[in-house]
């Protein structure tokens, strides 16, 4: 049985939420003030691809999701009293943001292989927010300066 568009969107939108949480907080931990401004940018634009999402399942009839996944706020917690002291501290930041973006990409691309034409056109169109995040991430984890 195939799923309804808008539990596609909702599973995206949760990821999203959850993935923005995470970039905030990282962003009000972060040592560097260049890195903060990053993570801060990249936490608006993720809450602009929720909204984008939830006004998607608005326009189909559905239920807009409002949270993350059950545990996000745990996990979030959790990943900050494990993060290191120190040097560290900002790298361990990115490495962590990037892994959760890049399961975020790849989930999109996923939904858009195998949506049906009109909610792949959709996720197509808000993937470029994703692609500029993949960018910034994948600079920040080569980067070095962390």
């Amino acid at each position: 049985m195939a799923r309804l568009p808008y539990a596609v969107y909702n599973s995206l939108t949760r990821r999203s939420i959850e993935l923005r949480a995470l970039y905030r907080d990282a962003a009000a931990h972060a040592h560097e003030p260049g890195l903060r401004a990053v993570l801060d940018e990249n936490a608006q634009t993720l809450e602009q691809l929720v909204i984008d999402l939830q006004g998607q399942v608005r326009r189909l009839g559905g239920q807009p999701v409002q949270r993350g996944p059950f545990g996000t706020e745990l996990r979030r917690r959790l990943g900050s009293w494990l993060l290191p002291p120190g040097a560290h501290h900002d790298h361990v930041l990115i490495l962590r943001l990037a892994r959760n973006e890049a399961a975020l990409l790849h989930a999109f691309e996923h939904a858009i292989d195998r949506a049906s034409p009109e909610p792949a056109v959709d996720l197509r169109r808000l993937l470029p927010r994703l692609q500029g995040i993949h960018l910034d991430m994948d600079s920040l984890v080569h980067d070095g300066r962390c």
